[in-house]
């Protein structure tokens, strides 16, 4: 694509000054000398200093309240600063003083709405000043001009023309700290589907990130300001339809609609988060241990990224466009190298802290939301992981609200099935239009859909199934069809699934569930917690036994390979379908494991929701980490993952109340784990002490003649990337499991009774992130 010129300097000192006389300039920008200083939400942000100059910030009296170094750069941001008035910045302790400017509070109402009233093109790239002054990078994708696919070139606008595919279009937001306002298009593509809709994307790269101002934090009450900003802007283009606007994205992109959201931006028409997560802790302490496979990779990133852009750091779309001559965005790096440090920020808060985990974890605010949400997510979802629908129960601020949820990889949230509904929502919620009308062009393009985002072979034919909603060709009556839709829909067994319309093409693998149950919310109504007990010689009961017996292992995290897939974990690989997978999902050496197997069931049994281990435990060190995966010994000899759980062994405490990381109290079937610092107990050695370990939600059609498995043993081996380097015993530790009348050790599963399993058992490998391998049984070791 081509871009712009630069604006010549006396251009832009003229343009500035029609700003400021429109009424434009961003509140809390003032200067005295050659200090200018910003007054954000809670924060304080300078830039153009000598480098290392020391900086005094000065409250309405006159008080030093702070002082901090500019970094290399020349930059300063002083954080968690008492909102108030009168507020100076002066060098060194003598000198000049800025000219007095005001720290606002973290409410969202805007500190001055004629900002809203920038112009922003409808086709290209460009920045959007916030509240606060920061310069957010962005790039508009009209239908015209799909992200990736090329069209209509930058910088032509079309007039409204009130016709498909001309604006004024209906038009979605995606939010992220990736690559996302790359003019080409985001790295993830969606942006591309969303344009296929019909509807005009606004990619927009968070603050601190690409060529965004600002300095990054994960999450902090800046970014979610910025993103009100964003929507109540964007909103006033003349290009907008309706003068709403929608958000959409995945992953990082669906996590940030949630923070967004919570502001309440009065022009927000609904959002649809796809793989999100519902906290923090879940993705990155499981059970309170480390994720170092992939949240803590994924920080990493995050730093890396966040740098000032440079051939060494920082994302390589902003070098490109500082070396191509942008200069706003070689301006806006100076701000970067004041980022969060995030690994820090991590090792600080490795326990519960409610002041900090509260603000970022989604499933503490989405109570707030009152827009319609399409929310779709994975119960084994190697990225975010498994623990999104606690979130459903916590939507309380709305009634417009969908959920769908199935077995698969990280971008299952856009397989076939969920596609249509989720463009369904877009149509009538964002666009105000039937679906019908863009539908067909989805249909034809579907293969190239799914080649592109999923790295299905292209030899293979995707087609998306049959929708009824989008056969009625008047807006009200496809409203008030898809208004009928249950709130919550369970797809089963994906990947086991025909391709829809030509059967014969079906590849194993592919992203087709094989069918799936609708309710009305979740947990499901009328779900029991199912036990089956531990009892000798490697079985599960129905019932407790009286006698007591101990079997033992050797805690090692270190006796298999941390993961269980080796090639990509993307596109092509475990994306894709059997035929690009590569599992190496294997046993445990003998020793260091104990498993447990049922009967074979007399009959179907679906489990749906959160489970867990309860075992008594006596360990030879104080700290071990357990790990509990559940999985189904079919007939056939073969044996197919289902589910994990975590939990270290000294933070096995569980909460008494709702203050948690998850906001609800303790049940049998979802302990909740109290990851208070207060609350750690060492393992004793002389003892058995009872442990809970959380299961992840699971949603798996046992049939009847298989067994289920539940397999104890240190963590690592049994998720593609998740992983666990600093798994605790560092060596190897003893750890025995008892089982009794007074020792219930125990299998809990959430049974759904009465769901029928209308299709066959799933050939064995073809269920989407649910490896299946020759079961091999494992010989419990006795112990005293």
């Amino acid at each position: 694509m081509t871009h712009r010129e630069r604006v010549p300097v006396a251009v832009a000192v003229l343009a500035a000054a029609l700003l400021a006389l429109a009424g434009l300039v961003v509140p809390g920008a003032v200067a005295a000398g050659t200090i200018v200083a910003h007054g954000g939400a809670r924060q304080v942000w300078l830039t153009g200093l000598p480098a290392h100059a020391r900086m005094d910030l000065l409250d309405g009296t006159g008080h030093r309240v702070a002082s901090k170094r500019a970094d290399s750069l020349g930059a300063v941001l002083f954080r968690n600063v008492r909102p108030g008035s009168g507020y100076r910045v002066r060098r060194d302790g003598t000198g000049q003083p800025s000219a007095s400017f005001k720290v606002h509070s973290t409410a969202s109402a805007p500190w001055d709405p004629a900002i809203y009233h920038q112009k922003i093109t409808s086709n290209g790239y460009g920045y959007l000043t916030t509240r606060d002054g920061t310069k957010l990078a962005y790039t508009v994708h009209p239908p015209t001009s799909p992200a990736d696919l090329g069209g209509v070139p930058a910088g032509i606008e079309f007039p409204n023309l009130n016709l498909d595919f001309t604006a004024p279009y209906p038009t979605l937001i995606e939010y992220s700290g990736y690559g996302t306002a790359t003019p080409k298009g985001p790295e993830n593509g969606i942006a591309t589907l969303a344009n296929l809709m019909g509807f005009a994307v606004v990619d927009v790269n968070m603050r601190g990130t690409g060529c965004s101002g600002g300095a990054f934090d994960f999450f902090e009450t800046m970014q979610n300001l910025d993103g009100y900003d964003v929507i109540e802007t964007i909103a006033h283009q003349p290009w907008v339809k309706g003068g709403k606007v929608g958000m959409m994205g995945i992953s990082y992109g669906a996590i940030s609609q949630l923070f967004t959201a919570q502001t309440d931006p009065p022009d927000l028409a609904a959002i649809s988060p796809l793989s999100t997560i519902d906290s923090v802790a879940t993705t990155l302490f499981p059970g309170g241990i480390l994720n170092t496979g992939f949240a803590l990779a994924w920080a990493k990133e995050r730093i890396h990224d966040a740098r000032p852009a440079s051939a060494t750091g920082g994302q390589p779309w902003a070098y490109q466009r500082v070396q191509a001559g942008d200069t706003t965005c070689k301006a806006n790096q100076a701000m970067h190298g004041e980022a969060i440090d995030l690994l820090a920020k991590i090792r600080a808060n490795s326990h519960y802290i409610a002041k900090v985990a509260d603000p970022l974890d989604p499933i503490s605010f989405v109570h707030k939301i009152t827009v319609p949400v399409f929310l779709a997510c994975q119960f084994e979802d190697e990225q975010t992981g498994a623990h999104c629908p606690a979130l459903v129960r916590h939507f309380t601020g709305t009634t417009k609200k969908w959920f769908t949820f199935t077995n698969g990889v990280h971008t299952d949230s856009v397989d076939p099935e969920t596609f249509n509904r989720w463009y369904d929502f877009l149509e009538l919620y964002v666009a105000h239009q039937a679906p019908a009308i863009n539908s067909a062009i989805l249909k034809v393009t579907a293969p190239l859909i799914y080649q592109t985002a999923f790295g299905i072979p292209n030899s293979d034919i995707m087609t998306l199934p049959n929708d009824p909603i989008q056969g009625q060709i008047v807006y009200g009556a496809a409203l008030a069809e898809f208004n009928k839709t249950p709130r919550v829909r369970v797809l089963f067994d994906n990947g086991a699934g025909s391709t829809p319309l030509v059967a014969a093409a079906t590849k194993p693998g592919n992203p087709y569930p094989g069918y799936e149950h609708d309710f009305s919310t979740f947990p499901v109504p009328g779900t029991v917690a199912r036990s089956w007990y531990l009892a000798s010689g490697g079985r599960l009961t129905g019932a407790p036994t009286k006698a007591r017996r101990v079997e033992k292992y050797t805690a090692n995290p270190r006796a298999i390979a941390a993961t269980d897939f080796t090639g990509k974990t993307g596109s092509g690989g475990l994306w894709g379908n059997a035929s690009q997978w590569s599992w190496t999902w294997l046993q445990r050496p003998a020793g260091t494991a104990v498993s447990y197997v049922t009967k074979p069931l007399t009959g179907n049994t679906t489990v749906l929701g959160a489970g867990a281990v309860y075992v008594w435990v006596r360990s030879s060190k104080p700290n071990v980490d357990l790990q509990a995966t559940v999985s189904e010994v079919r007939p056939d000899g073969k044996e197919t993952y289902v589910q994990s759980g975590w939990v270290r062994g000294n933070e096995r405490a569980l909460a008494t109340g709702s203050d948690n990381v998850l906001k609800q109290r303790s049940t049998l079937l979802e302990p909740v784990l109290s990851l208070w610092k207060a609350d750690v107990s060492p393992l004793p050695s002389d003892r058995f002490v009872k442990v809970a370990i959380p299961l992840y939600f699971e949603g798996h059609a046992y049939r009847a003649g298989s067994r289920i498995r539940v397999t104890i043993s240190a963590p690592n081996g049994d998720q593609p990337i998740w992983a666990f380097a600093g798994a605790l015993p560092r060596g190897t530790a003893t750890v025995a499991i008892a089982h009794s009348a007074s020792m219930l050790s125990r299998l809990v599963l959430p049974v759904v009774p009465g769901l029928s399993i209308p299709t066959p058992m799933p050939t064995c490998g073809v269920l989407r992130n649910e490896p299946c391998r020759t079961y091999v049984a494992i010989r419990n070791r006795t112990a005293s």
